[in-house]
């Protein structure tokens, strides 16, 4: 498996509608947070999440969350 690609060292906060969302795994899609299908190949996979109500939601923009797809704060320590 591939280790993931530091998107940027902070979340990636945003109002988020309900709905499922498809979060980048690997860090390479240009649609961060979510996937754009680039990590074809890599061994990584995106994380499937369901937004049951709208929401100020801080996507992990780091990649290495232990709570993915939510930021932690591991960027800091990165």
């Amino acid at each position: 498996m591939s280790t993931p690609i530091i998107a940027q060292k902070f979340p990636i906060v945003q109002k988020t509608e309900p709905g499922e969302y498809w979060w980048c795994a690997c860090g390479r899609s240009k649609s961060q947070p979510f996937c754009d299908g680039s990590h074809k190949g890599t061994g990584l996979t995106p994380v499937q999440t369901d937004i049951p109500e709208a929401k100020t939601i801080a996507w992990c923009g780091c990649k290495h969350s232990q709570n993915r797809p939510f930021c932690d704060g591991t960027h800091s320590r990165l």
